[in-house]
Order: structure tokens, then C-alpha cells, then sequence
């Protein structure tokens, strides 16, 4: 060992027989680390022997006594998966309104989108179908999840409602939901037939646009809210408001 180490054997027994000035500073700082379920780094290690023990170190001393000894803080590393949704190319359709935003009779035209309902950085997904000819709402859906069901769920609740849908048009975003295949299926099944605004260009559907802002003007900022729960039970009133008693202007909501 002493020709690896290329020292002397009276050096080899010195160092051997010597007691590490670090060691009992390092039994205090791995108590603490190992306290932390070893996630702590040298900072608040010293945070945490200041609390326990009431002893100031210098934070250079444990960093230079936790390299020495090895107490490296661990953590679990988040793995980053890819989205569990995306759009399916194939099924993107064609704007077939072309920003013409009339209809002169009822179930012609529907629009559809979704939107978040953010508070507390708690959020829902509100889904609604509007009928292009009068700007009432056909059908809506509020969920936890921003998923396919949601938008499928509330395509076929509009369905069951009106009965005659065929040769209808229905126009959305390119959000993977409509570009899914239970959407197109439905829509196909149902004799509908599928629009979509270019992609990011809102104002391909700007109608829908305008409606989301009015819902959040009227909800969430004209009333003191304290919980997600409250702002849903807000929209979903003034949702059945919208529909029976505010006035509309079929150009223009």
C-alpha cells in the first residue's frame, strides 16, 4: 500500500493513527442530512444545526465536509413524457366558413370550443356548442380533465337534443380533441360535417372567441369568488342566463 500510495510507512502510520478533525462535525451534519431523508443541501444543513443544536457553521466548512465524506443531496429526476394527446393530421379539415359568421336558419351552424375556468391555479374545462344562427348554447360539458370525452360528450348531448343534425356544419379550432377519431366518427355517424379555423388563427373563429371573453368578464370578475367550486356554479348560472334572457346580436355576440 505504502509503494501505491508511494509514502513512507513511519507517514502511513501517522495518518492512519491520526483522528480526522472533520469526523464529529460530520456525524452532526449527516444527522441532519440524514433527517432531510437526504435532500438537504450544505445550506440548509447549516440551517438545520442552527435550529437543532443552536451551533453556527460556516457554510464553505459543510460544503468542503460533505464533498469530503460523499453526502450528496439525491432527488428523484422528473421524467418528461411526451403529451398523451396530439393532433392526428389526417383529420384536419378544411375552414369552410371562411369568417362568415351568418346562418339564416338554426342547426346549420354550430361552433364549438373549450376554456379554461382558472382559480387558485385550480382549473376546469367548460366545452360549449353555439349555434351560429341565434348564439345559443346547443350544449355544454364542464370537466376536471381536457381530454377527448369532454368534447365527444358534448357533441353528443347536442345531438340528442336537436335529433336533425345531418348536413350540418360544425367548425372548431385544430385542438386535438377534434381532430381525434371519436369525433370524426360521431360527426360522420351523425350525417356532420367538420370545419376547422387555420391553425393559430383565432380569428377564424371569432364568435366563440368573443363568447369566452363575455363568460369571464360576467363571471369571474364581477363577483367575489373563493373557491373553483364557486366560479363553476357562477358559470354554469349565468350560462342558463346567457341562454333564456341576455340579449344577443346574431352578428355580433
Amino acid at each position: 500500500m505504502c509503494a501505491t500510495l508511494e509514502i513512507s510507512k513511519r507517514t502511513y502510520y501517522k495518518y492512519r493513527n491520526a483522528e480526522d478533525k472533520d469526523y464529529y462535525d460530520y456525524l452532526l451534519i449527516k444527522e441532519i442530512f440524514d433527517e432531510s431523508k437526504k435532500t438537504y443541501g450544505y445550506r440548509r444543513i447549516c440551517d438545520g444545526l442552527l435550529i437543532k443544536y443552536g451551533v453556527i457553521f460556516n457554510h464553505k466548512k459543510v460544503q468542503r465536509i460533505m464533498a469530503k465524506y460523499a453526502l450528496k443531496p439525491e432527488y428523484v429526476k422528473r421524467i418528461r413524457t411526451k403529451p398523451k394527446y396530439c393532433q392526428i393530421a389526417e383529420n384536419v379539415k378544411p375552414n369552410l366558413l371562411k369568417r362568415n359568421f351568418n346562418s339564416v336558419l338554426p342547426n346549420k351552424v354550430w361552433l364549438t370550443d373549450i376554456t379554461y375556468l382558472i382559480y387558485n391555479e385550480k382549473r376546469a374545462y367548460l366545452s360549449t356548442i353555439i349555434d351560429l344562427y341565434d348564439r345559443r348554447i346547443v350544449a355544454y360539458r364542464i370537466g376536471k380533465f381536457n381530454n377527448i370525452s369532454l368534447v365527444t360528450d358534448t357533441l353528443n348531448e347536442a345531438i340528442a337534443k336537436e335529433k336533425d343534425v345531418h348536413n350540418l356544419i360544425i367548425h372548431s379550432d385544430q385542438g386535438f380533441q377534434y381532430t381525434s377519431f371519436e369525433y370524426k366518427a360521431i360527426c360522420e355517424a351523425n350525417g356532420i360535417t367538420i370545419s376547422m379555423s387555420r391553425k393559430g388563427t383565432p380569428i377564424d373563429d371569432s364568435p366563440m372567441e368573443s363568447f369566452h371573453s363575455i363568460l369571464k368578464k360576467e363571471t369571474l370578475y364581477n363577483n367575489y369568488i373563493t373557491s373553483l367550486e364557486e366560479y363553476i356554479a357562477i358559470v354554469e348560472d349565468w350560462l342558463e342566463f346567457y341562454n333564456t334572457k341576455r340579449l344577443k346580436n346574431r352578428k355580433k355576440i
